[in-house]
């Protein structure tokens, strides 16, 4: 079997080199110890506006790298290029600007690799590459991220400013109904508490004269007065229920003890009240001085705390099923701190961030606007504690 002997490579290829040098897009030159070009290729030389006959044997730090992008002089003793071939180490620069015959400058990325020869360094090859519309791209796209970031920015504030009006409004809101619960307890204690407490003397008063008369009269006219006498102590009744209710009412729209005695007075008057009327047992720890640093803070805070511990209680009356009620009340460091932990059924974490957990968001709002914070742990049949932390003004007076 005869085999063809391969045919020669034509003069086309010749100089492999010279055409990798010639189709490549990115310039290619290469430079001695003292800076001065060797070899460049076309692609290199257009881009910065010279023929490669012209660039040899010139000093190309002197005539394309002398000046940073600001116009700055560059010594050549800062240059990387030389810096990376001096110390016989390769580097990697797309920060630096190439500058053209006419006196233009334009972005470039560039790599400079040194020429061992015998161990020893001889120069360096640079390759480098117009990064003009990467340079641009990439300053459109931060353009347009910055524009992005200031739009996302002022939404937010916007986003912001609308919540601080709406909590604001929340707040004047609960303000001013408190102020209406205090009005209007005052007006009923005043005008409807006293005419039941006058009415009840009243019929009282008949029922007695009617017993009184009832010894002196025949006994027909008796069996009438009687049904009245009857009559009048079910009014009386009727009459001292209507009082209790009445104090009922006032209490819960604006509780005297608050008042007369001070929020610490209040909060435990509060839970006494609570597990009495949901048969729980309660263990109360409160450590607080009302008559040392730490006084009954100011009417509005006041009446946040006490709200709040309403809204704790009543949570665990509507869905714990518990026995047993923790209340524990500190002041530390000028923060009050209050939990109720409950030995009831507990949930979810969700079931307290729900979208209809209406009670649960008025105590964070309430909170918030005092500057304090609410923390719920619960799990299921593990219980729950809420708890209340909220600083304190020093030395305020309720």
């Amino acid at each position: 079997m005869q085999i063809d002997a391969p045919t020669p490579p034509t003069r086309a290829w010749g100089d492999p080199l010279a055409l990798l040098l010639a189709s490549t897009g990115e310039g290619v030159f290469g430079i001695d110890l003292d800076g001065l070009c060797v070899f460049i290729n076309h692609a290199g030389a257009r881009m910065i506006g010279f023929e490669p006959d012209e660039l040899l044997g010139r000093n190309m730090h002197d005539l394309t790298h002398h000046s940073h992008a600001d116009g700055v002089h560059y010594p050549v003793e800062d240059c990387p290029i030389f810096k990376a071939f001096l110390e016989g180490l390769p580097c990697r620069i797309d920060t630096e600007v190439f500058w053209r015959r006419d006196g233009t400058a334009f972005p470039v990325e560039y790599s400079s690799h040194p020429i061992i020869d015998g161990g020893a360094v001889r120069g360096a090859v640079v390759t480098f590459v117009d990064i003009t519309e990467r340079k641009r791209a990439a300053d459109a796209l931060q353009r347009a991220k910055d524009e992005l970031e200031e739009r996302v920015g002022e939404r937010t504030l916007a986003l912001a400013t609308a919540l601080k009006q709406v909590r604001e409004l929340a707040a004047r809101s609960e303000a001013v109904r408190e102020e209406e619960r205090t009005r209007i307890a005052r007006e009923v204690h005043d005008e409807l508490g006293s005419l039941l407490v006058a009415l009840k003397m009243d019929v009282n008063w008949l029922d007695k004269r009617l017993s009184e008369q009832e010894q002196r009269t025949l006994e027909a006219a008796g069996d009438m007065r009687e049904r009245m006498r009857c009559k009048c102590q079910n009014m009386s009744r009727l009459i001292e229920n209507a009082v209790d209710n009445v104090g009922r009412i006032i209490t819960d729209l604006r509780p005297s003890i608050l008042d007369h005695q001070g929020l610490w007075a209040a909060l435990e008057w509060q839970a006494q009240e609570f597990v009495q009327s949901a048969e729980m047992s309660l263990n109360w720890c409160m450590d607080v001085d009302p008559d040392g640093e730490w006084p009954d803070p100011p009417e509005p805070l006041a009446m946040a705390v006490f709200r709040i511990f309403q809204e704790m209680l009543s949570n665990v009356g509507r869905h714990a099923r518990a026995r047993r009620l923790d209340v524990h009340i500190v002041v530390q460091a000028g923060v009050l701190s209050l939990s109720v932990q409950d030995d009831g059924v507990g949930a979810l974490a969700q079931a307290f961030e729900a979208a209809d957990a209406y009670g649960v968001m008025g105590m964070r709002e309430r909170a918030r606007h005092f500057g304090g914070d609410i923390r719920i742990s619960s799990a299921p049949g593990q219980g729950t504690l809420m708890r209340l932390s909220i600083e304190l003004p020093a030395g305020a007076l309720a």
